[in-house]
């Protein structure tokens, strides 16, 4: 019997290939990287930034609650900007949505993400359940 476990919500969009939303293995979850598609259209939820970081972080959250976690569990994320001009909105965004302490965080430029949105996150939570 395998010790991984998929972890899917209809809250979150539907992975959009070869993947998983998240996997537990063990006592840690990982969770795919999350673009901001609302879940029920399937479509980007605004041109903006700022919506678009939002609904990345209701997607994360989302999975993170259906893994039975919050999102106060979450260890690590790694965070991938059209532009890295955007990086103090993520800061914004992370003190509205985490509490201290804050996970531990990558953030990094990239030249293109899927759909062309200007953001995508992934997370690693430690889960005791």
């Amino acid at each position: 019997m395998s010790k991984i476990k998929s972890i899917n919500t209809k809250k979150a969009p539907s992975a959009i290939g070869a993947y998983s939303q998240a996997i537990k293995a063990g006592n840690y979850i990982f969770i795919s990287g999350q673009i901001p598609l609302d879940p029920d259209t399937m479509e980007v939820i605004s041109e903006d930034f700022i919506p678009q970081i939002n609904q990345v972080f209701i997607n994360l959250s989302e999975i993170v609650k259906e893994s039975g976690c919050t999102l106060s569990d979450i260890v690590k994320i790694n965070v991938y900007l059209q532009d890295l001009a955007n990086f103090q909105a993520v800061n914004e965004a992370m003190e509205k949505f985490f509490m201290k302490p804050y996970p531990a965080r990558a953030a990094v430029e990239v030249s293109r993400l899927p759909k062309d949105v200007q953001i995508e996150i992934d997370a690693i939570v430690f889960s005791d359940v």
